[in-house]
Formats: C-alpha cells, sequence, structure tokens
C-alpha cells in the first residue's frame, strides 16, 4: 500500500504532530504509515481522510504487483 499523507500535509502546511493530534494518534504512528512501515486501521485512514476534505482511495492506494 502507498499513501500520499505527506503530499496532503504539505498541501494544507499541517506537521506530523499536527495531524496526530487530530486523529489523535502519535506522531510515530504518523511517521510509519507515511513510510509506508505500518498500515492504518480502516477508522484511522478515514479520519485522515476527513481531516483532508478526501475519500480514502485519493490518499491510500494498493500496491499492484
Amino acid at each position: 500500500m502507498t499513501n500520499s499523507i505527506k503530499v496532503e500535509r504539505a498541501k494544507h502546511d499541517m506537521t506530523q504532530k499536527e495531524l496526530a493530534m487530530k486523529v489523535k494518534v502519535t506522531v510515530l504512528t504518523i511517521h510509519s504509515i507515511e513510510k509506508n512501515k505500518k498500515i492504518p486501521s480502516v477508522k484511522l485512514a478515514m479520519k485522515i481522510a476527513e481531516v483532508f476534505g478526501v475519500r480514502v482511495d485519493e490518499i491510500f492506494k494498493l500496491k499492484v504487483k
């Protein structure tokens, strides 16, 4: 899975810490998701998408082999 969280954060001039606070997780969680080291739960993915005002599938993409 890939994601565009970093791009969305840049568009909204938002730090990892600010995003983490908005979705009630740690900065490490946001960092790990951005680096594709952790896959978010459906609930967390939905919260992140809501913060940016986009659909989940606009941020998170499945990697096709």
